[in-house]
């Protein structure tokens, strides 16, 4: 409900933000791959203060099975302080919950109690598919103006995929965002630059070509997503397209500058059909047109072919598959996934065209299967995922689930979720936290990661 002062954890600026309070929960999804039990949100209490650091302190569970909980977000946030924004006094209370396999969106309210959030609303998917024309709902943000949704496909499973508004106090679904679309068909992820008035969006593929595993002949054949896309969020249309090359396969995450003055941003490229390896590449403004620029290519490690999935054999290498990126509030770190080798990848970013390597860890692996010094099960499974920076840059955590269908394609014996977190050092440099590992509750596999009261991908910017 509105309230007469803007929350306490909206931030006009992220320099304001970076000296926010600490966090002292976190609330993750977690997903049942089997699909035989309802996935849930699980509360994680991140107080290393508190007597149940390192511990799941809650749990909602769905009503229903096979949601496939993946990405999550706030109903309002800090963009809700932005000059045309409609809601300054709104308040960061409720978590938007979608399953992307499902469609079903789930509303959860994190007070009184934010230990023990409750199920208010629960919006079905025929709703979602008649009001929008879409389904597979991914990738939750707070706007100044409501919230914006992506999702993935039509209600056939086909393209295109696409983006619409629910209302941040009823959650009513509004309907469709794009005015006119023009060539993009493909969706994946989505975010802003609300100084420059521009939207960005990614590509992954069509429902049909990925919630059954990643198919072989559509990704050798580059029709995955290679494309970003850049439309004027006032008008609500499509500007211009930047094609990566066809070797550049699923266009996954993306990170603008949190500084609202800066034109630019990070997105990673999972893999290159040319030598397996994973890029990131930087988004800028160049004169009146936006431009893309490979800035770090990760190569694929060579491997013993015994020690490889079926899906990599022939190759003999192990790919990084770089799935997650974040990007820290002062705009210098960037934290880099690579889901396939195991390592977590600190770079400084503060010149955005030349990152130099500053900190790497290594957890989990197709072949390494490293291990963490407060995990008592030996060699872990799956790799550094879904990754938040917590508003003040110190904390880095991250999970080792990519996708239900998918994890079983590169880790064939299975994956024992995870979740850890790193402590991040002011001028660079990572490390584990060794009190800090979740040997997740079996059945379920961990994902996204969200921070009380707002996190580095939760929030976006008006001043600088």
């Amino acid at each position: 409900m509105p309230t007469w002062t803007p929350d306490p954890t909206f931030y006009p600026s992220p320099r304001m933000a970076s000296r926010a309070p600490a966090e002292h929960l976190a609330y993750v999804a977690m997903f049942d791959p089997a699909r035989e039990k309802p996935d849930a949100i699980a509360v994680v209490d991140v107080d290393p203060d508190s007597s149940d650091y390192s511990k799941i302190v809650g749990q909602v569970d769905m009503p229903n099975t096979g949601d496939e909980l993946h990405h999550f977000g706030w109903n309002a946030c800090s963009s809700c302080l932005c000059p045309n924004a409609p809601h300054p006094h709104a308040e960061r209370r409720y978590l938007i919950v979608p399953g992307l396999r499902s469609s079903r969106i789930h509303i959860l309210d994190t007070r009184p109690d934010p230990r023990n959030p409750k199920i208010v609303k629960v919006i079905e998917p025929e709703e979602v598919a008649d009001r929008t024309g879409y389904t597979r709902p991914h990738t939750i943000h707070c706007g100044p103006e409501g919230i914006y949704v992506n999702a993935l496909g039509n209600p056939d499973g086909d393209a295109p995929g696409g983006i619409f508004l629910m209302d941040h106090e009823t959650f009513d679904v509004r309907g469709r965002w794009e005015v006119e679309r023009g060539p993009q068909q493909l969706a994946y992820d989505f975010w802003w630059h609300l100084g420059y008035d521009t939207m960005v969006t990614s590509e992954w593929g069509t429902p049909k070509t990925f919630e059954d595993g990643l198919i072989p002949e559509v990704l050798l054949g580059s029709q995955y997503g290679r494309r970003l896309h850049f439309w004027d969020l006032h008008k609500r249309c499509h500007l211009q397209e930047i094609d990566l090359g066809e070797e550049q396969q699923l266009v996954f995450e993306l990170r603008p500058a949190h500084d609202p003055t800066k034109a630019y941003g990070f997105v990673g490229v999972v893999i290159s059909l040319k030598d397996l390896s994973s890029s990131i590449w930087t988004w800028y403004r160049d004169g009146d047109k936006w431009a893309a620029k490979k800035v770090i290519e990760i190569p694929a490690e060579p491997a013993d072919p015994d020690l490889l999935p079926p899906v990599l054999k022939d190759f003999k290498a192990v790919p990084p598959l770089v799935t997650d990126i974040d990007l820290s509030m002062d705009d210098r770190f960037l934290y880099v996934s690579c889901w396939g080798t195991g390592d977590m990848h600190q770079y400084d970013v503060s010149n955005p065209f030349k990152p130099e390597l500053t900190g790497k860890v290594r957890i989990g692996g197709i072949v390494s299967r490293a291990t963490h010094p407060g995990a008592g099960n030996g060699a872990l499974s799956g790799g550094p995922q879904m990754v938040e920076v917590s508003r003040d840059g110190q904390r880095v955590y991250f999970t080792n689930s990519l996708y239900g269908a998918i994890d079983p394609q590169f880790y064939p014996d299975g994956i024992d979720g995870w979740m850890v977190k790193l402590d991040a050092k002011p001028q660079g440099g990572i490390a584990f936290d060794p009190d800090f590992f979740i040997e997740w509750p079996k059945g379920h596999r961990p994902h996204q990661v969200r921070l009380e009261g707002g996190d580095c991908s939760s929030d976006s910017y008006c001043y600088p």
